[in-house]
This record gives structure tokens, sequence and C-alpha cells, in this order.
């Protein structure tokens, strides 16, 4: 009864609030302490007792109310901060205000007129006297919050029996997780870790004003909330950087590995990862890139603690923790659902992508050994996983310009030649080869059976098999045929002269076999063979026909089945892709029935590796990189080998293939090709366009997980767009 009667109180505490239509005086207690006073209720019960429509109502007819609302609930954070909330009521009105804040912000964001507030003080909110250096209201919930997240007894275990004064707590020393720079752990305690999560997603909250302006791919608009957490203000911000990357890292959800250990109880550190993940990813967005090549260090301390862990022992610790929560959802049992599986993969890739981005160290560290093998599976499988889902887009992207970003270095293509032999559940063919087969066969898949909105990914799916082609020491038939299969329908007349850009794939696909030919010879005799059995597609392209009469005809009708192999036909037809895509890639998560589209205008994809020829379209265009297609070492190999293996085959009356590839493993063309051409390593840039992308898509990624309580749903988001499907 008590809890049924606290929510009554409570409401009608709310409904006072949309009925009075005077201001309501900051000093009358009474009626303010209604709010977070004597109630119990959860952050649901909040969302549930205070609608929207009564929030936007106060807001526009008795604004003073609830400006008063929100200083008087700031104040009792504050409060809350300094006096370290020894008693169990104190802790309740700090866990009150919290919630009501996190229900309030974003119907402030969402209105021009009060997006400012925040940043103010409130007009007489104060008794006279007023400090003139009293800080903006913001300022004051953010180093409040940061205060309570080092609360002893009430987010963090107590040390010392004595009371404490907040202000001279060293934070350093109640780390929440042994990890990076901290070697004790904590004894759990599910309390500290859900009173955690409440303060951590209102910070979330305050950080979504983000989501309320449009996009901008000037990507020069300063989220100040962010940037006023992760600066020098903030006392506790090297204790909070590493909380959360240490939770983030250490979690494993499979715990001491008993089957459906997750149905039994509830697993409240999950919940505090996700939301350590969000927070790490939002506050490495800000403005890091530019910042972190200056040489005096970036203002964000959360992006200057990241690019500065050296320690072999640290990196383990976070490539150790991230693979094992990427590889989570991959695992597979006997006994059907028996182990948990985290829905926060798409956090957890930006959070690897900010990572290497931001810490050359610690992406050489991921390179040196085969460890790296352990984030390219589970990033394979998503991309598999995804290719066909509308929703998905954006995580294909993500997964893509890690991959991107791993491949611009030489021992990424290196690590690719160990053996497959872990079995994940992916449909793709069986077969027996190395992680670069895998990563071929997936690529094939997506180019040929993805959504539609993919194909400005092709160039770089193309790219990243080009970069690492050169250090490929034995592909498998079953990869080799996939490449061909690319190049055989790339190098068609229809889909060649349907765009002015689409001749790059067939440069791409040449350059993959060159760079093997030249420097992989050896050990390659499937691609050698493959190269030989379809040698007619070489022949074609070098024969191409640059009449304008059959250009024309050739692009008129697209065959959209000639992309697809026989016997791989996908459910939706695969390659409609073909016609010109204007849309800006998707952002969805997805576990949710939203789609989520960018309101950018231009290219999204300049991140996209060029070939050197000028786009050009019509005669001349075809003209112009016929010329240059580079075939001269392919059919140097071809003019090689081709009669020696139809002589061998008339006189040994060979018709099976495992001899002939048997001849070709043993055959050398040492002085028959041209002069080996310098490899050619096309890497990632960054631009401001790609940077607005990975805006977008981050807050679109946490405004779908995040729906329980759902935070911002039905506000006016401007960032992106949400859609019912």
């Amino acid at each position: 009864m008590g809890n049924a009667d606290s929510k009554l109180n409570f409401r009608k505490a709310v409904i006072q609030l949309t009925t009075k239509t005077q201001p309501v005086e900051t000093t009358d207690d009474a009626f303010w302490d209604q709010f977070w006073a004597d109630t119990a209720t959860t952050v649901q019960d909040v969302f549930a007792l205070v609608p929207a429509a009564e929030i936007r109502a106060v807001r526009e007819e008795s604004p003073s109310n609830l400006a008063t609302l929100c200083y008087k609930a700031v104040e009792k954070l504050v409060q809350g901060a300094e006096s370290g909330c020894p008693s169990e009521k104190e802790r309740q009105i700090v866990l009150n205000c919290t919630r009501l804040l996190t229900r309030i912000l974003p119907y402030i964001f969402e209105d021009a007129d009060w997006r400012g507030f925040f940043w103010s003080t409130v007009p007489g909110a104060g008794d006279e006297g007023e400090d003139e250096d009293s800080r903006p209201l913001a300022e004051s919930l953010l180093l409040a919050v940061s205060d309570l997240l080092f609360c002893p007894d009430f987010t963090v275990q107590s040390h010392k029996r004595d009371g404490l004064d907040m202000q001279s707590i060293d934070s350093c020393e109640y780390i929440w997780e042994a990890g990076v720079g901290f070697a004790q752990s904590p004894p759990l305690d599910y309390i500290h870790d859900l009173n955690r999560t409440e303060l951590l997603k209102l910070l979330l909250t305050g950080f979504s004003d983000a989501m309320y302006l449009p996009p901008s791919a000037e990507n020069n608009i300063l989220n100040r909330w962010v940037t006023f957490f992760s600066s020098t203000d903030n006392r506790h911000a090297l204790p909070l950087f590493t909380s959360l990357l240490n939770v983030v890292c250490a979690y494993d959800p499979v715990g001491y590995g008993i089957p459906y250990n997750y149905l039994m109880f509830s697993d409240y550190r999950e919940v505090l990862v996700e939301h350590a993940v969000q927070i790490l990813i939002v506050t490495l967005e800000h403005e890091a890139g530019a910042a972190a090549a200056t040489l005096v260090g970036p203002d964000n301390l959360f992006v200057n603690y990241l690019s500065r862990i050296h320690r072999e022992e640290d990196f383990s610790f976070i490539l150790k923790g991230l693979a094992r929560l990427m590889t989570n959802p991959l695992i597979q049992t006997y006994l059907p659902n028996s182990t948990k599986k985290i829905q926060f993969h798409q956090e957890l890739l930006v959070l690897f992508w900010k990572l290497c981005d931001f810490n050359k160290k610690f992406l050489f560290f991921v390179l040196k050994s085969s460890d790296v093998l352990d984030v390219l599976v589970p990033i394979l499988f998503y991309l598999n996983d995804a290719r066909a889902d509308q929703s998905c887009v954006g995580l294909i992207h993500i997964g893509v310009f890690i991959l991107l970003l791993l491949s611009g270095e030489r021992n990424f293509g290196v690590r690719l030649n160990k053996t497959y032999s872990v079995r994940v559940p992916m449909d793709i063919p069986v077969f027996t080869g190395t992680h670069a087969d895998l990563l071929i066969m997936i690529f094939h898949k997506i180019i040929t059976g993805g959504h539609q909105h993919l194909k400005p990914l092709f160039d770089c799916l193309l790219t990243i098999i080009v970069n690492v082609s050169p250090y490929l020491k034995s592909l498998s038939m079953v990869a080799a045929n996939k490449l061909l299969h690319l190049l055989e329908a790339f190098s068609t007349n229809w889909f060649l002269f349907s765009a002015s850009q689409n001749h790059h794939l067939v440069f791409f696909l040449l350059e993959v076999f060159n760079n093997i030919i030249q420097y992989q010879f050896d050990g390659n005799c499937n691609l050698v063979y493959t190269l030989i059995r379809k040698r007619n597609i070489f022949h074609q392209l070098a024969n191409l026909t640059s009449d304008p009469v059959t250009i024309h005809k050739s692009a008129v009708t697209v065959a959209i089945d000639k992309l697809t192999e026989k016997a791989q036909v996908s459910e939706d037809g695969t390659m409609v892709c073909l016609q010109h895509n204007t849309h800006s890639p998707q952002m969805t998560a997805d576990q949710h029935t939203y789609t989520l589209q960018p309101q950018t205008a231009g290219d999204q994809h300049k991140h996209s590796p060029q070939s050197a020829d000028t786009n050009t379209s019509g005669i001349a265009g075809v003209l112009s990189w016929k010329s240059k297609l580079p075939l001269q070492t392919i059919m140097r190999l071809l003019q090689v080998l081709v009669p020696q293996v139809e002589k061998i085959c008339i006189d040994k009356g060979l018709t099976d293939e495992s001899e002939i590839l048997k001849f070709l493993q043993h055959g050398t063309l040492v002085g028959l090709l041209p002069v080996p051409h310098p490899i050619l390593i096309r890497k990632y840039q960054a631009n401001a366009g790609t940077a607005m992308w990975f805006r977008t898509y981050m807050w679109g990624v946490i405004y779908l997980r995040n729906v329980d309580p759902p935070i911002w749903y039905d506000t006016d988001v401007r960032l992106f767009e949400i859609q019912r499907i």
C-alpha cells in the first residue's frame, strides 16, 4: 500500500504543477518536496506518471514553474553530493531527482527557446547575495553527478566507517573495477550498480542535447555538456574514464558458465556496462579527431586518456574484454538459448573504432598477433547476418569502416593467413581455408545478396581485399571462384556502362589478381587455376567495345540476375542496387522496429577510396579508362601457362583438376612477368562527412537501445528521422 500511496501523492504533485498558472515560490519547500522527499517511485514510474503532454503544457503555460522544478532538483543533487548521502532518505531524494531530470531534459532540448536554459542561472532562483561566479545549472548538475558516482555506500564500497568529506575524497581509490591503471576489483554490489546506472542514464540524457540539432557536415557544433564533463573542471574525469572502460572490458556475460543462469537472477552489471559503453562513445566522439592531432593534446580528457594508454597488459585487458563481448552473440551450445546474449554489440564496435583511431599503439598491438582475428570473426558474422536487412545498414557501415582501417596496416593481411578452424553459425559454404577466405566469401555475399543501400560500400569492400592481397599466401578454391565471379559480373557491358564509376570495381579486382600473382604466386595454385579456367573474362575485357551503339544498348536494360551465381540466387532478387542510390545510409539498431534516416545532404561516402582514374562518362570516358586496364601481368601469365596446361592435359590425358593443380603448384613465372609494381595501400581518411555519419549512427543506436524507459521516444529529435516500419 505504501508504494501505491507514494505513486498517488507523486501524481497529485504533477497535476498540481500542471494546473498552477501562477509561479510557485522557490522557497515553498512543502510544494517542491512532494516530487522527491516522500516518494519511492522507480524511473519507469516517473515516465508513466509524468506524461509528455503535461511536461510540454508546463513548459508553454507555466515556464517559471518548470524552471524552478529543474533548479530545485539540481539543488537537491548538489546537496546530496556535498553531504555524501549518509542516510537512506537522502539517497532516495537523489534518485528521485535523477529520474525526474532524466524525464524532463529531452523536453527542454526540443524547444529552441529552452535549449540554453541549463547554461544560464535561473533568475530569482537563489537567495540574495548570489555569487557573481555562480555556475550555470548544467555545470552544477554534471559536477554533482560526477561526485555522486564516487559516493561511499551509495555508488562505491566505503573504505572507512567514519564520515568522509566528499570534497576530500580521492576518487582514484574508488575506481569501480580492476583493469587499466587499477589493480583492485571491488566486490560486486547490485545496489551500487543500480544507482550508478541511474546516474549514467541522466548523464546520457544531458549529452543527448546533440540529438535536437539538425545534422551539419561542418561538424563544428560543440556539445557543451560533453565539453564540460570531459574537461579539467571535472576533478573525477580520470577515475570516471577508467571506471567506465574497466567495467566494460572486465564484464563476462557468461559468468560461471551455468546454463540458463541469466533466467534465474537479474544481471544488474549488464545494464551498467551498456550505459558505460554508451557514455564512453559519446564522450569520445566530441571533436576528437582534429584535437587528437594537435601537439598540445586535446582538451577532451577522455580522448586524452584513451590516446595515452600504452602498457601491454592494459592493451591485452582491453582487447580480450572487447573480443569476449563481441563474440558473445555467436556462442553456440548444445542447450538452446542457454547462454546470455548481449545486445550492445554496435556500441562495442564504435568503441573499438575509437580505440584504434585515437591510439595507434593499441592498433599496432591488435595487429601484432592473431588476436585481431578474435575481433575479425564477430565483425564478419555481424556483416553477414545483417546484409539483407534494411534496418542494419548502419551496422554494416561501421563494420566495414573498422576493416578498412585495419587493412591499411600490413600486419592485418599477414594475420589473415591463419587457418580458419572455429566454426561460427554463418550461412556460407563449408570450406577448408584461412581467415582471408572467410573474409572474401562474406564480402561476396554482401555484394551479391545484400540490401540495395549497400552499393556505395562496394568500393570499400574491394579496397579492403586489395589492401590485404599482397600478403595472402594461399586462397582456397571457393574464395578464388568468388573473386572471379565478381569480376565476371562487374565486367559485363550492362554493368560497366550503367554508371560512370562502375569501372573502378574492375580496376580493384584486377589489382587484387596482380598483387597475388606478383607477390604470392607460390602457394596460390587455386587462384591461378581459376584464372586459367575463366580466361575468357580477361580476353573480353581486353577487347571491350567502345562502339557508341553497343554501349547505349548495354546500359538500357539491366539484367538483375547476372550478378548472382546460379547456385546462390538470393531471395530478394539480389542486385537491385545497380540503380544509382542517393539515399544516405540508414541507421538502425537491429532489434527494434524503427528506421532512422539521417537528414544529411550530399555524398556520405567520401571515405571510399577512389581510383586514380578520372570520373568521366560517355565514349571518351570509356576510352580513357579502357586503355589503363592493368591486364599485362594476367595476360602474360595466361600466355605462359595456358599452353603448358593444355599440353600436359593432352600428353597425360588429364581430366582431374587435382593433377593440374599439382602441376601449377610446382610451376614458376620467375623472369617471365613484367617488373613487379609497387604495393599500393589505400588508408582510411577521416573527413567531415564521415564524422557526421558517426555522430548520427551513434545517437541512432543509443536512441533505440534506451527503451526502458524510452527516454527520447516521441520527442522532437532532429539529428535523424524516426519511421515506424
